[in-house]
C-alpha cells in the first residue's frame, strides 16, 4: 500500500512538472499552433472590434491583435468571445491565449486575479453621458440619479466613486457595453459612465448622446493606491493579459507593441480609427 502511494505520488509530480513545463513554453505552442487566441467581451463595440457581415473582424483592436500575432511569429489570429467577467478565469485556465479586450492593467488584476498585463496599447477615460434631451445639465443634477456602467470595468469603478462621494445615486452594472446605452435610451437609468472611444462609437451610430462635463481620469481603489502608484503603467492603459507562467509570451508581446511605437504603426491604427490625442504618445509613467 505505502509503496502503492509512493508511486502515485511521483506520477502526481511528474504530471504537475510536464504541465509546469508545457507552461513555461506558451510561446513556442502558440507558434506550433500556428494560432493565437484572444478572449473578447466586446464584439460589436466600436472602435474597438466588431464583426462584418462576410464574418471578418473589423476595428482598431483587431488590427492591434493582428499586427502583434504577425510580430511574435504567428500567422493566424483569431477570438473567442465570451462574457466580460470570464475573461481573466478564461485565461487562467487556458481557454484562449491572452485577453485583448479593452481590458485595463490594474494591481487589483495583476496581484489579485494573478495575471500579467503587457505595457499598454491604448489610454483610455471615462465621460457621464446623457441622452441631449436629458435634464440633466451639470454634475450637481447627478443626485440621486442613476448610472449604468459595465460590470468589472474601470468604467463603473468610477461610476460607483461618483455613488460613494455622494454625487450619485446608485449603479447598474451591466455584463456587456451595448447594455448601459439601451438602459440609458429606455429610462432605466439617467447616465452612463463610459470611456471616450465607446462613446465616439455610440454618438456616431445614434447621434443622441452627449457627455457631462470634463473627463473623468481612472482613480484606483482605496486598497490598492499605494500598489498603484509604484506601477510603472498610467491607470486606464489597456494592455494585453497573459498568464503568469508565459513569461517569454509577455516579452515577445512587449518587443511587437515596441517595435510597433517605434515604426508608427500604433499611431497609424488609433488615427484610422479616430481615437489618436498627443497624451496617447505615453503610456508609461
Amino acid at each position: 500500500m505505502k509503496m502503492a502511494m509512493k508511486l502515485t505520488a511521483l506520477a502526481t509530480l511528474a504530471m504537475l512538472s510536464a504541465v509546469a513545463g508545457a507552461r513555461a513554453d506558451c510561446l513556442a505552442d502558440i507558434k506550433k499552433a500556428g494560432v493565437i487566441t484572444a478572449g473578447n467581451g466586446l464584439l460589436g463595440t466600436k472602435p474597438f472590434v466588431w464583426k462584418n457581415e462576410d464574418g471578418t473582424y473589423g476595428g482598431m483592436e483587431w488590427e492591434i491583435f493582428q499586427e502583434v500575432g504577425k510580430r511574435i511569429g504567428v500567422p493566424k489570429q483569431d477570438y473567442v468571445i465570451t462574457e466580460w467577467t470570464s475573461l481573466i478565469p478564461g485565461l487562467k485556465v487556458g481557454r484562449w491565449d491572452i485577453i485583448l479586450s479593452g481590458m485595463a492593467a490594474t494591481q487589483e488584476r495583476i496581484q489579485g486575479a494573478g495575471i500579467s498585463f503587457s505595457n499598454p496599447y491604448f489610454l483610455l477615460y471615462d465621460y457621464v453621458i446623457v441622452t441631449k434631451d436629458s435634464p440633466i445639465k451639470t454634475f450637481d443634477d447627478l443626485k440621486g440619479k442613476t448610472l449604468a456602467s459595465t460590470l468589472g470595468t474601470m468604467d463603473s469603478l468610477n461610476a460607483h466613486v461618483l455613488v460613494d462621494a455622494g454625487k450619485a445615486g446608485k449603479v447598474l452594472d451591466f455584463n456587456d457595453f451595448g447594455a448601459p446605452f439601451s438602459a440609458l435610451r429606455n429610462g432605466q437609468a439617467d447616465a452612463v459612465v463610459m470611456d471616450q472611444a465607446t462613446l465616439m462609437a455610440q454618438m456616431e451610430s445614434m447621434g443622441d448622446l452627449r457627455s457631462l462635463g470634463e473627463p473623468l481620469y481612472y482613480t484606483s481603489k482605496p486598497e490598492w493606491a499605494e500598489a498603484e502608484a509604484k506601477a510603472p503603467y498610467i491607470l486606464g492603459g489597456t494592455s494585453i493579459g497573459v498568464r503568469k507562467e508565459c513569461p517569454e509570451l509577455l516579452a515577445a508581446v512587449n518587443e511587437a507593441l515596441a517595435a510597433m511605437d517605434a515604426d508608427g504603426t500604433r499611431k497609424a491604427i488609433l488615427s484610422k480609427y479616430g481615437v489618436w490625442a498627443s497624451y496617447q504618445e505615453k503610456t508609461l509613467k
